[in-house]
């Protein structure tokens, strides 16, 4: 069969493209642009992306074509497609109907950790000779690969609710019919398609409604509006987990030293290492385990097999340290540059929280790309959610729908900047050894951590231990 994608550059449509070719189908598709890692992934796949949505790509007639939701009516393509006798359905319903039945889903869903806990799910799984298949929204550090089709009886995905096409406007993790879902948070986002919180809070008491009772809710204890969910009705075995010591929970961690951490479940206690920091991972981490014990993996083995866990990519990933140059001595520190998919005030006040547990000073670029960021749906919460910075830049991704010289004019420690050349040249002449500079964006297009990285590169320091660019 051939299957034609539109939007394939996504990392879903991407990662259906993995498992149809694994199922032996040909597979084309287009998108707006393609980058790393997704073109990449595809470039390895045998799959060259048209650019642009050109109407003329249908002429090759595919069997089918799997719609993304970055279309939408009005785009001519579309248009043909419609005037057209050729089948079409979105990437959840293919998903949901050639791939998911017969296998034990387990969906990690959330507004936020959802990449990460996902990938530790199929990790513990693959570790523990389960041979899971996985569709993970990101790239996964451990199998070099968004998606396979695996083995094994267990499938992990990571369940997004945004909505799954111009055509269905409910959330995607509804056609996965999982066994086992994970919570980890519920915030209100995504306000180009859920206008308050309760349209969100909805999507998700549907997909509860379609949990069987034979399966397993497991839920972060501390979040108040997954308690506002589950008073809503759930009709499945609840686990709750959570790292803070108020919250009623049979899943907790802690941190020891260093990366070590102690997780006590349903099965005992055990210790394992976890290498990403902050309390958020360490979250996620717990969520991961909670899942690979539903599909029967002993808490200890799980924890050994943490120890190995790489973070997805822009994931709080470590690119690289710069400025090593040995200006101040024998062991100096460098400047550490990280790349962080943040893209809600939550996750930005987390992902700084952490890195400034471990350096000095953080500073960030914050790319505000996603649709809620760029409309301005959390303006009020930035400014609290950057207080663990010591600066932060601010390059714009699009149209904002704002103006940040004004909604920021009394906060010091944020400059608003043309783009994010300029914001990664100035991030770059500001940070000094021993600092952490991370860029925050939900999107690569700007190509702003490779931005970073090249000024940095061009950082050298006096023995005064001032800061200056080479040119």
């Amino acid at each position: 069969m051939h299957i034609h994608i539109l939007g394939v550059c996504g990392t879903f449509m991407g990662g259906l493209a993995a498992l149809a070719r694994e199922l032996g189908h040909q597979v084309t598709g287009a998108d707006r642009a393609a980058w790393p890692p997704m073109s990449t992934r595809l470039a390895e796949l045998g799959i060259d992306p048209v650019v642009g949505f050109d109407p003329a790509q249908l002429e090759a007639r595919p069997d089918l074509v799997l719609v993304g939701n970055v279309m939408s009516r009005g785009m001519p393509i579309i248009e043909a497609l419609l005037d057209s006798d050729l089948k079409f359905m979105s990437g959840p319903e293919w998903l949901g109907r050639e791939v998911l039945p017969g296998r034990e889903v387990i969906a990690v869903t959330g507004t936020h950790g959802k990449t990460t806990t996902a990938s530790m799910a199929a990790w513990l799984l693959h570790e523990a000779g389960l041979d899971p298949g996985f569709l993970i929204g990101g790239a996964p550090g451990n199998f070099g690969r968004t998606a396979r089709l695996g083995g094994g009886r267990h499938f992990v995905i990571e369940g997004d609710e945004y909505d799954t096409a111009f055509f269905d406007k409910n959330a995607k993790f509804l056609h996965y019919r999982a066994r086992t879902v994970v919570i980890n948070n519920i915030e209100h986002d995504h306000v180009d398609i859920y206008p308050d919180p309760e349209a969100v809070l909805w999507q998700f008491h549907l997909l509860l409604r379609r949990v069987p009772g034979g399966g397993r809710v497991i839920v972060n204890g501390a979040d108040a509006n997954i308690g506002s969910l589950l008073r809503m009705g759930c009709w499945t075995p609840v686990e709750r987990f959570s790292v803070a010591p108020e919250a009623q929970a049979e899943w907790r961690a802690e941190r020891l030293e260093g990366a070590r951490a102690r997780f006590a479940g349903l099965s005992g206690e055990a210790r394992g290492e976890l290498a990403l920091p902050g309390a958020h991972n360490l979250s996620n981490a717990l969520a991961a385990l909670a899942a690979a014990h539903a599909a029967g993996v002993s808490l200890k083995r799980a924890c050994k097999a943490l120890g190995a866990f790489l973070p997805p990519a822009r994931r709080l990933q470590l690119l690289g340290r710069y400025a090593e140059d040995g200006a101040h001595g024998e062991g100096a520190p460098g400047i550490a540059l990280f790349d962080d998919f943040a893209h809600h005030p939550s996750a930005i006040r987390a992902t700084l929280e952490a890195l400034k547990q471990d350096y000095g000073r953080v500073l960030a670029v914050l790319e505000p790309a996603s649709n809620s960021m760029r409309s301005g749906a959390h303006l009020a919460a930035l400014p609290s959610a950057l207080e663990s910075a010591a600066h932060v830049w601010l390059a714009p991704s699009g149209s904002l729908e704002w103006n940040p010289a004004e909604e920021f004019s009394a906060l010091e420690r944020l400059t608003p900047c043309a783009d994010a050349v300029e914001a990664a040249q100035a991030a770059a002449a500001f940070a000094q050894p021993g600092d952490a500079v991370v860029f925050m964006s939900n999107s690569g297009a700007s190509g702003g951590a490779r931005l970073l990285a090249a000024a940095l590169s061009e950082v050298s320091f006096g023995a005064s231990g001032d800061s200056g660019l080479r040119r």
